[in-house]
């Protein structure tokens, strides 16, 4: 038999998106549940120096538990579950399920789920995450100064990857299977002295405990410090769209937003690398604020309004 408990927001995703959310809202005096696993942030993994007012490399791993230590200080609660339905109860409420089948009645839900990174799919591939593979160049080129850096991928985020290594990276090769970007980034690539290596993948990855090479379908072995992964990224999206949430036109990538991060859903909220990029903890943390204090607002106008009505959701 499912259990079932009741919060005024249900957080779903404890990145720094979430983590930020739910602490404006809980101190907004609203009650709220936290959904999720630090360790599936994309930050987790992560070295941080470029965020305000931190000096030093963190480590996303120690952030992201200092942040939920905060959170929980102030009276949120955190399942360590993900979610695997929700659905709208009525008009002012909300049914999400736990995969413990724990189902959880609220009147607001945020979306701070992040996104899947499409990697290679090769053997050590996350073993090596944060040991010299990156999937966001703007997070981490700066840790491979003087180094020797490729980064793999077919379009416009590799290439413009590509340049900004280019410019502390002692060496660095674009690897790309079918490279479609126009001319002028072709010219770019060629002017700041980037490999090109068209018509090819990587096959192999080499290293014990992190990245010391990478070996391509030709067989040949390329001796590395760091490989960037930049084929763009896709949204877990099911959740959103089953709501009846809108993803941007284009790509059906991202969840669409307001200034106040408002979907189109009244009562849904989203924030963070969900909303499409830049993928950076900075804008994370801004969305996370500015949809956890709306999602309160509207939760506390609605039940003042329920209450006045002295009616019940419908």
């Amino acid at each position: 038999m499912s259990q079932k408990k009741h919060y005024d927001i249900v957080v779903l995703g404890v990145g720094p998106a979430g983590l930020q959310a739910a602490i404006h809202a809980v101190r907004k005096k609203t009650s709220v549940l936290l959904l999720g696993r630090l360790n599936k942030s994309s930050l987790y993994k992560a070295h941080i120096e470029n965020y305000c007012c931190i000096e030093g490399v963190k480590t996303g791993k120690e952030l992201l538990e200092a942040g939920l230590n905060q959170v929980l200080s102030f009276g949120a609660e955190h399942i360590e579950e993900d979610v695997i339905r929700t659905e709208r109860q009525g008009n002012k409420s909300f049914l999400v399920e736990t995969e413990s089948h724990l189902e959880v009645e609220c009147y607001s839900i945020i979306m701070a789920t992040g996104i899947s990174r499409k990697g290679l799919g090769l053997n050590k591939e996350k073993e090596f995450v944060g040991r010299g593979i990156s999937y966001c160049v703007d997070c981490d080129a700066n840790f491979y100064r003087d180094k020797v850096v490729a980064v793999v991928g077919n379009g416009s985020a590799a290439a413009s990857g590509a340049l900004t290594l280019s410019k502390v990276a002692k060496h660095v090769t674009l690897i790309s299977k079918e490279l479609d970007i126009s001319a002028g980034l072709k010219e770019d690539l060629d002017a700041a002295q980037v490999e090109v290596l068209e018509g090819r993948k990587v096959k192999e990855l080499i290293g014990d405990n992190e990245l010391k090479a990478i070996k391509l379908d030709n067989d040949q072995t390329i001796e590395l410090d760091g490989l960037f992964i930049e084929k763009g990224a896709k949204g877990t999206m099911e959740l959103a769209a089953f709501l009846g949430v809108t993803l941007d036109p284009e790509h059906f990538t991202y969840i669409v937003t307001n200034k106040n991060q408002e979907t189109n859903v009244e009562g849904i909220y989203a924030c963070g690398d969900v909303c499409g990029p830049p993928f950076q903890m900075a804008k994370a943390v801004g969305e996370g604020c500015i949809a956890g204090m709306n999602a309160a607002s509207y939760v506390n106008h609605l039940k003042r309004k329920t209450k006045k009505e002295g009616g019940h959701d419908s």
